[in-house]
């Protein structure tokens, strides 16, 4: 169970004072890597991204040349920074989210795997269940043949009547 990817590992305790964590939710930084990764990938971050984009493009193009901060001429060196940096801290958060969404994903498919196992169990019991059912009635005497017993019966009752006041008669 320790091995297990969808599980937190236990918080380490170390002999140094400075190794002491404070009490919190051992999850949150992955649950924040989730929440940025699903806003990455909506169209409204590309729209605020497109915007700053502009705004940066158009502020460095336009606005007086004591004021921008980063040259055309230098090919926006700045802007290209940022958005290197904001590359590269989002493909690791979004492979974060997307090792999470797996792991959550194995732990359905395993509660879906024992589910379908008692499913299965169930359904089989319920199979052989019927089955003792049908056998049993086999075994039962259904109305007609119970009437049918009884005419017999009471053919055989009335003969051995009409045998019996026939010999009384012929004596």
């Amino acid at each position: 169970m320790a091995n297990r990817l969808d599980t937190p590992k236990e918080a380490k305790r170390g002999w140094l004072p400075f190794r002491r964590r404070a009490k919190r939710n051992e999850d949150s930084f992955g649950q924040s890597a989730e929440g940025i990764a699903r806003f990455m990938g909506t169209p409204k971050f590309l729209v605020w991204m497109t915007i700053f984009c502009l705004v940066w493009l158009a502020w460095n193009t336009f606005a007086p040349e004591n004021v921008r901060f980063d040259k055309a001429a230098n090919g926006f060196t700045a802007l290209t920074l940022m958005l290197s940096l904001q590359a590269s801290y989002s493909a690791p958060l979004i492979l974060l989210a997307q090792n999470r969404q797996a792991d959550r994903d194995r732990v359905s498919a395993e509660q879906d795997r024992q589910r379908a196992e008692r499913n299965l169990a169930d359904t089989e019991y319920l199979a052989r269940e019927m089955a003792a059912v049908r056998i049993a009635l086999g075994e039962v005497a259904t109305r007609d043949f119970i009437r049918s017993e009884l005419r017999n019966l009471l053919e055989e009752i009335d003969r051995e009547r009409h045998a019996d006041e026939s010999e009384q008669n012929s004596k």
